[in-house]
């Protein structure tokens, strides 16, 4: 669940809200996030739409689900449960008509049909790589990992070409010129864009490279940072943590209380928070005891 939970933070706060449209958070149920200009807002009547750094509607509010705008283009589903893609005027220029999709990266998106198979399309809807496996994941820096029958990850190219073969029980995107792989005695470590694997599969989990660090769990379940090495830079001490985001990741310590440390290991900002948020801007979002959001600077101080 650990791993689960830090995923989904990382993932969901990749964008944090402009501190001008914090500030209005108390008109929406929720707001899931800001990329591109806009920030997805979620009515009281539990539908999306988006609204700018000012705070003024862009997209009215009338899906039932939707998603952040990536590459110009953001994923919504209708009342059909089939997925399409809306412009920045809230235009559908990419039909609904999937089973399932992802938001756009690097100018693809994955997109599952009616047999249950995975493939590409480009901005226009067109499919360039057809269905054809059973999992895929985004493509990063060229790459995309894809799962074929055999239950074995590897990598394709942008054109469908396998590059790296399947080999893994489990491969994440890459970053920083690194993928996090997990082999069959289900432990952690990292490939090159060769399929090289350059740091050993040795750890119980691990997580992608940021800023020159990653995450990495150890056989206590203690969470500690290695360098593109594989060095141990930060000791397995922590018992959760994110990635690092201006020089600083969040930690939770063994009283479950999160604060922030530096690329040293140094821990800058007290562990007092029930929840810490990466810092964007030169801002993080903060949950006190209670559940209420606050906004602190990067010397711990809150400013909203």
């Amino acid at each position: 669940m650990k791993h689960v939970y830090q995923f989904l933070i990382a993932v969901t706060l990749l964008v944090a809200v402009p501190a001008s449209v914090y500030a209005q958070q108390q008109k929406w149920q929720s707001m899931e996030g800001t990329s591109e200009g806009l920030t997805l807002v979620m009515d009281n009547n539990g539908l999306y739409g988006f609204i700018d750094e000012a705070g003024k509607v862009i997209i009215p509010c009338q899906w039932e689900c939707a998603w952040l705008f990536s590459d110009g283009l953001a994923m919504v589903v209708n009342d059909d449960n089939k997925y399409g893609f809306i412009d920045k005027t809230g235009k559908v220029v990419i039909p609904y008509q999937w089973i399932h999709a992802y938001s756009f990266s690097e100018g693809m998106a994955r997109v599952r049909d009616d047999s249950g198979k995975w493939g590409f399309i480009d901005k226009t809807g067109k499919v360039v790589i057809p269905y054809q496996w059973s999992a895929v994941g985004d493509f990063s820096e060229g790459l995309a990992s894809a799962w074929d029958d055999t239950k074995k990850d590897g990598f394709i190219d942008k054109t469908g070409t396998l590059i790296i073969p399947y080999t893994w029980q489990e491969a994440s995107r890459f970053s920083e010129g690194l993928a996090r792989v997990k082999n069959d005695d289900g432990k952690y470590g990292y490939i090159n864009r060769t399929g090289a694997l350059v740091i050993p599969c040795q750890w119980e989990f691990a997580w992608h490279f940021s800023e020159g660090l990653a995450g990495v769990e150890d056989d206590n379940g203690k969470i500690g940072f290695i360098d593109k090495t594989g060095k141990v830079v930060i000791p397995c001490t922590w018992e959760s943590a994110l990635y690092f985001s201006e020089g600083l990741a969040s930690v939770m310590d063994s009283n479950r209380k999160t604060g922030y440390i530096d690329k040293t290991g140094t821990l800058v900002i007290p562990c007092t928070w029930q929840e810490a948020y990466p810092f964007y801007k030169g801002y993080a979002i903060v949950k006190d005891q209670k559940g209420e959001e606050h906004k602190i600077d990067k010397t711990g101080k809150v400013v909203e």
